[in-house]
C-alpha cells in the first residue's frame, strides 16, 4: 500500500534515519499493517477462492451492468474469485484467462461442504476480501479492448473507502484506504505497542502530486516528517521533533 509510494521519497527515508523516534513511528505503522493483514486484509485477497457460475452470465469490465461485457461465461464455469465490493454485490473473478466482474448472486462457493450462493454473510467466512474497482484495474486488464479508451464514459462513482482495525499479540493497529472518483487516493495506517504510537499516510492526487507523512511518539520524543510533491515535480520536506514531558 503506502510503501509503494514512500519508496520514491528518498529524502524522507534519510530524514527517518536521522531520528530514532521516527524510526520507531515507521516500525509501528508497519506493525499496524501486519496486524490488519492477520485479520484478513483490506484490499486484495492473498489467494483466490474457487467458485462456480450458477448460470450462463456476462463477465463485465466493472461492478455494474453499465460496464461493457468482456465475455459470456457458461453455466458451471469454474471461477477464481479474488474479492468483492464493499457491499458484496459484485465480485472480481477470472475464467478462461479473462478477468472481470460478476454479480455475487450468480456465484457459488463451497461452504460447509456444499455449493452455496455467495452472499454478504458468506463472503468473509470463506475468506473473500473486500476489493475496490479503480482505473488501475481497467488499465491492467483491458488495454486490448475496443472500449478501453472510454473509461470516463462508463465510470460513474463517488469513490470508495475501506477501513479495518484490530489487535494482536504485538499491539493494535488500524488502516484506511480512500479512493476518489478521478484517480486520487489516500492510504493511512497507525498503531500502538507498549505505549509507543506511530502513524503514516500517503495522499496521491489524480494529476500526479502527492504527500507522504509519518510521525509518532517513543518513550522520550515525538517526531514527524512530511514530503509534499507537486504534479510538476517540485518537492518540499518538513520535519521536526519535541521532547516528551
Amino acid at each position: 500500500m503506502s510503501a509503494i509510494y514512500l519508496s520514491h521519497d528518498i529524502r524522507a527515508a534519510e530524514a527517518l534515519q536521522a531520528m530514532p523516534a521516527m524510526r520507531k513511528a515507521a516500525s509501528l505503522a508497519i506493525l499496524a499493517l501486519l496486524v490488519l493483514f492477520s485479520f484478513g486484509g483490506i484490499n486484495k485477497a492473498s489467494a483466490a477462492t474457487n467458485g462456480m457460475a450458477v448460470t450462463s452470465v456476462n463477465l463485465r469490465a466493472g461492478p455494474s451492468t453499465r460496464y461493457p461485457v468482456v465475455m459470456v461465461m457458461p453455466q458451471s464455469a469454474s471461477l477464481a474469485v479474488y474479492g468483492c465490493t464493499g457491499d458484496r454485490s459484485w465480485c472480481d473473478v477470472s475464467w478462461s484467462s479473462a478477468r472481470g466482474w460478476v454479480a455475487a448472486s450468480y456465484i457459488q462457493v463451497f461452504y460447509n461442504g456444499r455449493p452455496t450462493v455467495l452472499t454478504a454473510s458468506i463472503a468473509p467466512v470463506v475468506g473473500i476480501a473486500t476489493v475496490a474497482f479503480t482505473v488501475a484495474y481497467w488499465d491492467a486488464h483491458y488495454h486490448s479492448q475496443p472500449w478501453y479508451a472510454h473509461w470516463d464514459r462508463y465510470y460513474i462513482g463517488g469513490g470508495s473507502r475501506s477501513v479495518a482495525a484490530g489487535c494482536g499479540d504485538r499491539g493494535c493497529g488500524a488502516a484506511a484506504v480512500t479512493r476518489g472518483p478521478y484517480g486520487g487516493a489516500r492510504a493511512a495506517a497507525g498503531g500502538c505497542d507498549d505505549g509507543n504510537c506511530g502513524a503514516a499516510a500517503v495522499t496521491r492526487g489524480p494529476n500526479g502530486g502527492g504527500r507522504a507523512a509519518i510521525g509518532g511518539c517513543g518513550p522520550e520524543k515525538c517526531a514527524g516528517a512530511s514530503v509534499t510533491r507537486g504534479p510538476l515535480g517540485n518537492t518540499r520536506i518538513r520535519h521536526g521533533s519535541i521532547d516528551r514531558p
